[in-house]
C-alpha cells in the first residue's frame, strides 16, 4: 500500500506543477495596445487625456471662485478644493494665481469679418454672432461675473473687447479715427444685454428670442458703425 502511494506521488507533483502554470498569460501583462493598432480602427476615437479634464476642472473652479471672491481674495488652495484636486496640481499647470487668472480669462470672441457682409447687414450680423457665442460658451458668462465683482476682471474684459472688437471696426468704421469710441459704444450694448440676460437674468431680457434681440439691438449697433455723426 505504501509503495502504491509513493509511485503516485511524482505524478501528483507533476500535475500540481502544471496547475500552477496558466495556459494563457493574463491580459494585464500584455500592456496597452500599440498606437498603430488603435489608429487602424477608424471607428474608435482616442479617449481624452486625464490632464485635459483636470485643466478644465481647474479653470471652471477658478472662474467661479474669482467671480465669488474677487481676484485678491481668491486663493489657489480654495480653487483646488473646489476642483477636487491637490493645490500642487494647480501650480503644476499654471504656475501661480496670476497665470491661472490669465488662463481662466482667455476668451476668443471669434469676431466675424464684416468686410464680407453687406454694409446694411453688419449690425444684425454682429449682434447675432455675440448672442450665439454667449449661449455656446459658458466662459463668457463666467468672466462677466468676474468683471462685475472686481477690477482685475473688469480690466480683462475691457482688454478683450479692445483687442478683438477694435480691429473689426478699424476695417469698416465710417470715421476711422473714432473707431475706439465706437468700439466702446458697441461694447456697452453687447455687454449690457449680456449682463441682463445671462448674469442678472432680468426676466424680459431672458425671454427675448434671438430674432427679437437682433431686431432691437442691430439698428443701434449699425448706427455706431456707420453713422458719420451722433
Amino acid at each position: 500500500m505504501v509503495e502504491r502511494d509513493a509511485s503516485r506521488a511524482p505524478a501528483a507533483g507533476r500535475a500540481g506543477a502544471r496547475s500552477r502554470t496558466p495556459a494563457v498569460r493574463p491580459e494585464v501583462d500584455a500592456g496597452p495596445p500599440p498606437v498603430a493598432a488603435e489608429a487602424a480602427d477608424a471607428g474608435v476615437h482616442p479617449r481624452p487625456r486625464r490632464s485635459d479634464a483636470t485643466r478644465a476642472a481647474i479653470l471652471a473652479a477658478a472662474r467661479d471662485r474669482f467671480a465669488a471672491d474677487g481676484y485678491e481674495r481668491a486663493t489657489i488652495r480654495a480653487i483646488a478644493r473646489d476642483a477636487g484636486i491637490d493645490p500642487s496640481m494647480v501650480m503644476r499647470y499654471y504656475g501661480n494665481k496670476e497665470g491661472l487668472f490669465a488662463a481662466a480669462s482667455e476668451i476668443d470672441l471669434r469676431a466675424p469679418d464684416l468686410t464680407k457682409v453687406p454694409p446694411e447687414e453688419r449690425g444684425a450680423r454682429l449682434v447675432r454672432h455675440f448672442i450665439e457665442l454667449w449661449e455656446s460658451d459658458e466662459t463668457l458668462t463666467g468672466m462677466m461675473r468676474v468683471g462685475v465683482t472686481n477690477e482685475a476682471g473688469a480690466e480683462r474684459m475691457r482688454q478683450i473687447f479692445a483687442e478683438q472688437v477694435r480691429p473689426l471696426l478699424d476695417a469698416i468704421c465710417a470715421v476711422p479715427e473714432e473707431a475706439p469710441s465706437r468700439a466702446a459704444l458697441i461694447g456697452s450694448q453687447i455687454l449690457g444685454m449680456a449682463l441682463c440676460r445671462y448674469v442678472l437674468r432680468v426676466p424680459p431680457a431672458v425671454e427675448f428670442s434671438h430674432d427679437e434681440l437682433v431686431a432691437w439691438l442691430a439698428p443701434t449697433i449699425q448706427r455706431y458703425m456707420t453713422a458719420e455723426r451722433p
